[in-house]
């Protein structure tokens, strides 16, 4: 497991994780998943749990995935370091 912390979101990529590219973005009461796409683009992941729980915070989503496409190359590379060798 990796994490790195960026605006106040602690994002976590879990080593034994499954494809798309994507981190766990954690902040106030709410956990984000956050699909890495390409050209540096971020996305809500689209699962039914993509946001836990289910009723947290807009303005914290907006937050994370924010925070997320502000520091995306670094992200890219925790995945890549902490799960795409896996």
């Amino acid at each position: 497991m990796g994490s790195i912390r960026f605006d106040g979101v602690r994002f976590v990529v879990y080593t034994m994780d499954h494809e798309p590219r994507h981190v766990h973005g954690f902040y106030a009461e709410v956990e984000v998943i956050v699909d890495l796409l390409q050209e540096s683009n971020v996305s809500l992941a689209n699962r039914t749990d993509a946001i836990r729980p289910s009723n947290g915070s807009k303005a914290d989503v907006r937050h994370v995935l924010t925070a997320a496409a502000k520091h995306f190359d670094e992200l890219a590379a925790l995945w890549e370091k902490h799960r795409g060798s896996a």
